[in-house]
């Protein structure tokens, strides 16, 4: 079935992979974009922002459904994550309801599991009230930690990776997921409608039970070609190099305060009452397969 999509955040790591599948499975995409960007057969761009009334009503119009996966992973403080993430999802939602679209797929983090742990975390899990409020027809997306070729966040890790020594966090495991299977996903549920209704969804990479720490860094040495030293770093360390980091590179920071509570959580792994039912996606992506080709991608480009 084809559809018209209106999607947000299509020009940022996740947008670009499902941007590119939607077109290649022959939809008609509209995208929000700040900057100008090249045409492509069956893609629309529109000039604007979350921010953007007029730009968020000719982005909608005549859609299908929404793919919102727009928002802000570093902000200064919580009243610019709740600008990026909460107020903006609130934006979409309005722009839906004046037009009369019902379908609304919504990227959220697994963050908002845990609000009082970082003000990302609190916005993301406000936006996701706002989303369950708003009587749309709405599906929300948990990824866990999201890697693949193109990402700038996990980069840190390849590149510490390659000098054979990873700081980590102190204990617990997490879940991880190959950019390309959450694209997949939400083409998926974009197209479906009667299972997915009103749920929400913690996808991984299938691993049960998600991944220790160490071996988790293990796996990034082993696709770097590395034997990798793990180190188990307290939150009062990660602290001085959080706001180290905010010194020396400012906004572009990757690692942050308000980062280092939840990155020293010791549950990050995707709930397996919250999984996606097997009928409708199952990931496809190896692990270790995933992390190789990203460790092949970041050599390519001159990253690491």
């Amino acid at each position: 079935m084809t559809l018209r999509i209106a999607m947000t955040g299509a020009t940022g790591f996740v947008g670009t992979e499902t941007l590119d599948q939607a077109l290649a499975a022959g939809h008609h995409v509209t995208a929000l974009t700040r900057k100008a960007q090249p045409p492509r057969a069956r893609l629309k761009w529109v000039p604007g922002s979350l921010e953007d009334a007029a730009g968020l009503d000719t982005l909608v119009r005549d859609a299908d459904v929404v793919v919102h996966i727009a928002g802000v992973v570093n902000a200064p403080d919580r009243a610019a994550f709740a600008v990026g993430n909460a107020r903006g999802t609130i934006a979409v939602i309005d722009a839906m309801r004046k037009r009369g679209v019902r379908r609304l797929i919504h990227v959220s983090s697994l963050a908002a599991r845990e609000p009082d742990l970082s003000d990302y975390g609190w916005s993301k899990a406000l936006a996701e009230r706002h989303v369950q409020a708003s009587g749309l027809d709405w599906t929300i997306v948990r990824p866990p930690a999201i890697y693949g070729p193109n990402d700038r966040e996990m980069l840190e890790l390849f590149r510490m990776a390659k000098r054979g020594v990873m700081m980590l966090p102190p204990g617990g495991r997490l879940s991880v997921i190959e950019v390309g299977d959450l694209a997949r996903l939400l083409l998926t549920l974009a197209s479906e409608q009667e299972i997915s209704l009103t749920h929400i969804y913690e996808a991984d990479d299938g691993t049960v039970g998600g991944w220790d720490h160490k071996d988790f860094g293990a796996a990034i040495g082993r696709a770097m070609g590395r034997t990798v030293r793990t180190l188990a770093t307290p939150a009062w360390l990660l602290g001085v190099v959080a706001r180290t980091d905010r010194m020396i590179r400012g906004k572009g920071a990757k690692l942050t305060p308000d980062r280092v509570d939840y990155f020293c959580h010791p549950d990050w792994v995707a709930a397996t009452g919250a999984h996606v039912p097997r009928q409708l996606w199952m990931p496809q992506v190896p692990t270790e397969a995933g992390l190789k080709a990203t460790a092949d991608a970041y050599r390519a480009k001159g990253w690491v």
